[in-house]
Parts: C-alpha cells; structure tokens; sequence
C-alpha cells in the first residue's frame, strides 16, 4: 500500500500558501476598497449639507469644518490630506452637477 500522507501534506501547504499570498491581499484590498465608496458616499452627502446650510461667498472655512465635524461624527479618521481630497472631489462634483441642471 502506498502511504499519501507527504503528497496530501505537500498539496496542503501549497494551497495554505496561495490562499495566503494571492487570497488575503485581494480582500484586503476589497474591504478597503468598499470602505472608501462608504466615505465618499458620505463625504458627498455631507459637502451637500454644507452647501445648504452655509449659502454664500466667503464661507468656505466654515463648510468644511461642518463637513470634519460630520465625518468625525460618523466615525471616519482620516489625515486631513486625504479628506481636503476627498472634499474637493465631492465640491467639484456638486458644481459639476449644478451647472448641469442650470444648463438645462
């Protein structure tokens, strides 16, 4: 009879090692991906309010600290490059879409 133990060990470890090297990287990088659409989602919704809220020139100071404040309230941590980013993306989209709707 011949023993299969080292062969099914070998298969074992070479599957283990795919599953970590190729597998664990992906999801990380899904999660994060997914959790970045969740903070847009929220950034858009909260640069929104601000607009509303602070109508007018000269109040961009104030919008954005709404707009930190909102974040930090719904529990995001982010450096503050990466949301003066994402702020000017969402800001640039909402004018985007304003000018859109007055063109039409």
């Amino acid at each position: 009879m011949v023993d299969l133990t080292q062969v099914i060990v070998a298969f074992l470890t070479l599957v283990f090692s795919l599953v970590s090297v190729y597998l664990i990287p992906f999801l990380k990088t899904k999660v994060s991906g997914e959790q970045l659409e969740t903070i847009k989602f929220w950034v858009n919704i909260a640069v929104e309010a601000a607009e509303m809220i602070y109508v007018g020139k000269g109040k961009g100071a104030e919008k954005k600290a709404y707009v930190e404040k909102y974040l930090s309230e719904k529990g995001f941590r982010l450096d503050t490059r990466e949301i003066d980013s994402l702020i000017e993306a969402a800001v640039l989209e909402l004018k985007i879409a304003t000018k859109k709707k007055e063109e039409a």
